[in-house]
């Protein structure tokens, strides 16, 4: 039976590498696979970084959101994934997770609990520990800016009532909105967030601030104080 030379990515029509790809074509032509492809750099004796990239998605079932959940030990798990191909790929999701967090805020208003979500969810959906944020809002609900509090680890993190309340008074807020995620993907409030949630409220009142709503964000969902009539 005859063998076939494996190809490397050099040896391939110039229309499928990635780079040259990226160059002729523009970036919004490359598949998730050659986009990773590049940001790994190279393959390994036997396989592409082409085919590379698409064990580490295959790993994820191609879902992006999931491979922004993986670090550095899960990654190394893949054959051909040593710590500078895993060390790459996690900056780049971190970078991108950063973008997101300095992106020029909304100017409208907010007008309920669906625009928080959606705020938070690109920062909050694919950690895989706890985060608690501030929505500061002017008198007309206007987006002043989000601040995170604290940062913990996979079943909680600290809040202190102090420091929020600086913030809101620092930034002269009318009302705030708290937000804070649950990496295991259960929207339910634990009784820890509910007993935060009306001190809170309690010591915002006494500064003549509204707390409107308390948001948790797990994955792509997100749970409610102020719908769920919690507040």
């Amino acid at each position: 039976m005859k063998k076939y030379k494996k190809l490397s990515i050099r040896e391939w029509a110039l229309e499928d590498r990635p780079r040259e790809k990226l160059v002729a074509n523009g970036i919004n032509t490359l598949s998730n696979a050659e986009l990773l492809a590049i940001i790994i750099g190279s393959g390994t004796r036997t396989d592409t970084a082409v085919e590379l990239s698409k064990k580490v998605l295959k790993l994820v079932s191609n879902n992006l959101h999931e491979l922004g959940k993986l670090d550095l030990a899960g990654l190394r798990k893949i054959p051909g994934i040593g710590p500078a191909r895993a060390m790459a790929i996690i900056a780049c999701i971190e970078l991108g997770r950063r973008r997101n967090l300095s992106g020029r805020l909304p100017e409208e208003k907010i007008s309920g609990s669906k625009d928080v979500f959606e705020l938070f969810q690109p920062l909050l959906g694919d950690l895989n520990h706890e985060e608690f944020w501030i929505l500061l809002l002017s008198r007309s609900n206007r987006v002043l800016d989000r601040v995170r509090i604290s940062q913990g680890g996979i079943s909680g993190t600290v809040i202190d009532t102090r420091i929020i309340l600086k913030n809101a008074v620092d930034r002269l807020s009318s009302s705030i909105i708290l937000c804070h995620n649950h990496p295991s993907g259960n929207l339910k409030p634990s009784d820890a967030d509910i007993r935060i949630t009306n001190k809170l409220k309690d010591s915002a009142q006494i500064m003549d601030i509204n707390l409107i709503d308390h948001i948790i964000v797990a994955d792509n969902s997100y749970f409610s104080f102020a719908d769920e009539g919690l507040l």
